[in-house]
C-alpha cells in the first residue's frame, strides 16, 4: 500500500498497484455529522478524475463523492450501503466507498499528501 492522497474535495485515495481505495475523509465527516445513507457506484462503472461516483446523506446535508482519479470502479462497499455509520466511525479506513482501477497511476500525483491536505484544511477548505 502507498501512502494515502488526498482531493480537494475531501477524497482520499489509496493505490495498492493499479487499484484505488477510495472514500471521504475524517474532516469531511465531521463537516457532514451523522451519516444515514451512502450510494455506491456499480462494478464496471468508469469515471473520468472529478467525476460524481457517490452519494452520502447525512442529517445535515446530502453530498456528492467525487473520484479523484479516472478508472473502472472494481469493487464497492456494501457494507456502508447496509451500516452508513461506518462512514463516520472508519472513514479512512473500513468506512471506504469503491475501488477503482485507475487508468495512469500517474494520476495520483496530482493529489495532496497528508500534510499538504491537513494544510488545506486548516486554511478553510
Amino acid at each position: 500500500m502507498s501512502e494515502k492522497k488526498y482531493s480537494e474535495k475531501h477524497e482520499w485515495v489509496e493505490l495498492n498497484g493499479d487499484v484505488a481505495t477510495v472514500g471521504i475523509t475524517k474532516h469531511a465527516t465531521e463537516q457532514l455529522g451523522d451519516i444515514v445513507f451512502a450510494e455506491v457506484p456499480e462494478k464496471g462503472k468508469s469515471f473520468e478524475a472529478g467525476g460524481e461516483a457517490a452519494v452520502v446523506e447525512s442529517v445535515k446535508a446530502a453530498s456528492d463523492v467525487y473520484s479523484p482519479v479516472a478508472g473502472e470502479v472494481t469493487e464497492s462497499n456494501d457494507a456502508i450501503v447496509g451500516d452508513p455509520s461506518l462512514v463516520n466511525q472508519d472513514p479512512e479506513g473500513n468506512g471506504w466507498f469503491f475501488k477503482i482501477k485507475v487508468s495512469d497511476v500517474n494520476q495520483i500525483n496530482n493529489l495532496m499528501n497528508k500534510t499538504d491536505y491537513d494544510k488545506f484544511v486548516m486554511e478553510g477548505a
